[in-house]
């Protein structure tokens, strides 16, 4: 696998990204299935060359997430498995993904420690992160991790007042077309062979000690414990909550 790196964008930032990947960074596009590509825009994973739909990149200052950022304060179902309206909770995020639902909780005024296991993913929202910073200052009360999220947790001396989990939704293949990004970061996980069992960190997790445990399901998905303490549902996903 290598870096594509646009006319002029080769800059101190990729060199360490190159570093930390252990990659090659080259300015012809590659012929590999899938590669980086780095450019103005910052950077982002093509998954598939053959697909054009198959390119994931990460911005938190437009487009899907950039919309949502903006609109935090109208995301009621999450702020109600959260549970807390004035005071700041300290939440462990251990299936960080796109980072999505932890920069909601930023933005509420809560602190975050994040883990994502793939180098993939924690290169691209860590890039996404760096051109944000100046712009979103919450973003200090964030500790952004590429590690195991069991072994990470088992090391704080830390007491957090939530775990948040959200493991992969399994894709239909009629909404395989509406869900690109989940599409890209399954195969993602596929290229890194870190796809495995995503209910099983949620049977790790709940055998820790925790204050708060809240899981996000799909809307119809089969409980998966009976000792739930309560459920905030929307209309496509819901929150499943342990105390």
């Amino acid at each position: 696998m290598q870096i594509y790196v646009s006319k002029g964008c080769l800059d101190k930032n990729i060199k360490n990204i190159s570093e930390f990947l252990e990659l090659d960074s080259v300015t012809t596009l590659p012929t590999n299935e899938s590669y980086f590509q780095y450019d103005k825009d910052g950077l982002s994973f093509v998954v598939d060359s053959s697909n054009p739909r198959s390119l994931l990149h990460v911005d938190f200052l437009k487009g899907k997430l950039g919309w949502r950022l903006k609109r935090a304060q109208h995301e009621g179902n999450l702020k109600k498995a959260l549970g807390s309206k004035d005071k700041q909770l300290f939440i462990f995020d251990a299936t960080a993904g796109l980072l999505s639902d932890t920069m909601i909780f930023l933005s509420l005024g809560h602190k975050v420690v994040a883990v994502e296991q793939s180098k993939i993913l924690f290169c691209l929202v860590n890039d996404a992160i760096q051109r944000a910073r100046e712009k979103i200052p919450y973003l200090n009360n964030l500790e952004f991790l590429n590690d195991n999220s069991q072994l990470v947790y088992k090391k704080q001396d830390k007491v957090f007042d939530a775990i948040y989990l959200d493991p992969m939704y399994p894709i239909i293949k009629k909404s395989t077309k509406k869900r690109g990004s989940i599409s890209n970061i399954k195969q993602i996980l596929e290229i890194e062979n870190l796809a495995s069992d995503e209910e099983e960190i949620i049977d790790i997790f709940m055998k820790y000690n925790y204050k708060k445990i809240i899981v996000k399901r799909p809307l119809k998905s089969e409980k998966k414990y009976s000792n739930i303490n309560y459920q905030v549902k929307g209309k496509t996903t819901r929150f499943d909550i342990y105390i």
